[in-house]
């Protein structure tokens, strides 16, 4: 992979104080960005979204990501499609232009927690018209009630996994914890 050079010390890299994309981000970029496609996501999406975790401002443009990563403008807009649609990431314009910038927040993991149980909620539902079609006390209708139940057990794990991690998240910042705030 082609890493753009620039410069070395942090101060320099835009004149705000933001690190370069260094050969290490690059490389840490694309180990995050396959794991992640190992774990289902497209592989563009991937790198797209792990180059923007990777950027201490947390927004880039269309320009920005496709010279980072070397990929096309229409890859990048492939990728940010599924991100948006995933609640990954969000479009803002920059101001004074009509170019777009694609933003990954602080509690991306949560909304994407939070979609998902949107989704299971869904799910569940269907299960539940599944098993009155099949009917509840034959083969299918047991174990579409399992499905159906382990979903719905899944969501409230999910919700209460979300409130456990903000108590713990406000207690790792409340003692200068990995948020950038303080020592990790």
């Amino acid at each position: 992979m082609v890493v753009n050079e620039q410069p070395n010390r942090p101060e320099e890299a835009d004149g705000k104080g933001a690190k370069p994309y260094t050969p290490e981000v690059a490389e840490f970029v694309e180990r995050f960005a396959a794991e992640l496609t190992n774990a289902g996501m497209q592989r563009m999406a991937s790198r797209v979204f792990a180059c923007l975790l990777a950027d201490d401002s947390g927004a880039l443009n269309s320009a920005e990501l496709s010279e980072r990563l070397q990929i096309s403008p229409a890859a990048v807009s492939g990728a940010v499609r599924y991100l948006s649609q995933t609640h990954l990431i969000t479009r803002e314009r920059e101001p004074g232009s009509r170019r777009e910038r694609y933003r990954v927040h602080a509690d991306t993991w949560y909304e994407a927690v939070a979609d998902r149980d949107v989704r299971l909620a869904r799910w569940v539902a269907t299960f539940e018209r599944g098993i009155r079609a099949v009917g509840p006390d034959t083969p299918a209708g047991r174990r579409l009630a399992e499905t159906a139940e382990f979903f719905d057990f899944m969501r409230g794990e999910l919700s209460a996994m979300v409130k456990r991690w903000y108590a713990h998240r406000d207690a790792l910042r409340a003692a200068g914890g990995r948020d950038g705030s303080g020592p990790a």
